[in-house]
């Protein structure tokens, strides 16, 4: 059964205007913070996951290169060594 009272309608009215500001409040607020906290950790000069990323990428190809010439040396020391001997 619906009524026509304008008690009850002021207070659906209120209610529904008290929503839709608290949400308007949450919206802002999360904006603050998310702001607030972009702003954190860029002052605390984080690296960004890309950019770690690339450079342990670059990191683990130094180190293979590294071993492959540490080989190489190896090899030619042991040439050198074996050419001095027969001279």
């Amino acid at each position: 059964m619906q009524t026509d009272n304008p008690i009850l309608d002021g207070f659906a009215r209120l209610f529904t205007d008290a929503a839709g500001a608290a949400q308007s409040v949450r919206g802002e607020i999360d904006t603050f913070v998310k702001h607030r906290l972009e702003k954190l950790v860029a002052d605390m000069d984080f690296v960004p996951r890309e950019e770690f990323e690339a450079v342990k990428a670059m990191a683990a190809k130094a180190r293979s290169e590294n071993e492959s010439l540490e080989k190489r040396i190896a090899v030619l020391e042991a040439a050198l060594k074996e050419n001095k001997s027969e001279s």
